[in-house]
């Protein structure tokens, strides 16, 4: 399942995988992986800044994750273009999810504004059967 949200001209679209090479669901160890495609389709050039992410565990308290840029980069996203990266969270459940937001600039008006990070669930895949 693909998940998405639009603000502002930029969309983003979130995919998840469950890692079962690098998981250990008996050790409450579950990695998940998921890959963002951000698109811009305003009309201003933008730079990705900050991002923050909310992540629920359900055998844990809600985590905060806030930082500069995405996997150590601040991209420029030219109207029309595209940003894609991949990224991973170790969960103790079985089942969780992520949202979030990110902090952008537009760089025709230095103006900021944030961007959803649409919610999206990660799920064991024995979960589903």
């Amino acid at each position: 399942m693909i998940y998405t949200a639009s603000t502002h001209g930029v969309k983003v679209s979130v995919k998840t995988r469950f890692e079962t090479l690098l998981s250990d669901p008996s050790k409450s160890n579950n990695i998940f992986t998921y890959y963002v495609v951000i698109e811009n389709v305003g009309t201003s050039t933008v730079q990705l800044l900050e991002r923050h992410w909310k992540i629920v565990d359900s055998l844990n308290p809600v985590r905060e994750v806030k930082g500069i840029g995405v996997i150590g980069e601040q991209p420029v996203i030219e109207p029309g273009g595209v940003h894609e990266y991949e990224s991973w969270c170790n969960l103790h459940s079985d089942i969780g999810k992520m949202w979030g937001s990110y902090l952008f600039k537009s760089l025709d008006t230095e103006s900021s504004f944030r961007v959803q990070i649409p919610e999206f669930y990660m799920v064991h895949p024995a979960v589903l059967n």
